[in-house]
């Protein structure tokens, strides 16, 4: 998959991995890696931005494997974007599916 794509929908993909349980970014990075290559420095600007954003709150769990873990959890504002960009992208992959098979589109 190109970086170009998969930049354009990391938020997307990471306000869902967190929205499906709370997750620390280890985690979040691990859960996006089963199903497409990225590293694990793409997830913590994300992670940094969607909280400067207010879409997401941090707290911090001890952790039997080291030290506390800053988990990630969403916000109202976060639910709301979400569900945002989940539209956004139905339309925008229905457009592009559309146009990559030769069809007019509206």
């Amino acid at each position: 998959m190109s970086t170009q794509l998969k930049k354009g929908v990391l938020d997307l993909v990471v306000l869902s991995k967190i929205e499906e349980k709370d997750r620390y970014g280890y985690d979040i990075f691990q859960e996006i890696s089963k199903h497409m290559v990225i590293s694990e420095s793409t997830i913590y600007p994300i992670l940094r931005k969607i909280v400067k954003d207010g879409l997401c709150k941090t707290y911090l769990k001890e952790s039997s494997e080291g030290p506390p873990r800053k988990y990630f959890k969403l916000t109202k504002k976060g639910q709301e974007k979400l569900v945002f960009l989940r539209q956004d992208w139905i339309k925008f992959q229905r457009v592009v599916n559309l146009m990559i098979r030769g069809e007019k589109y509206e």
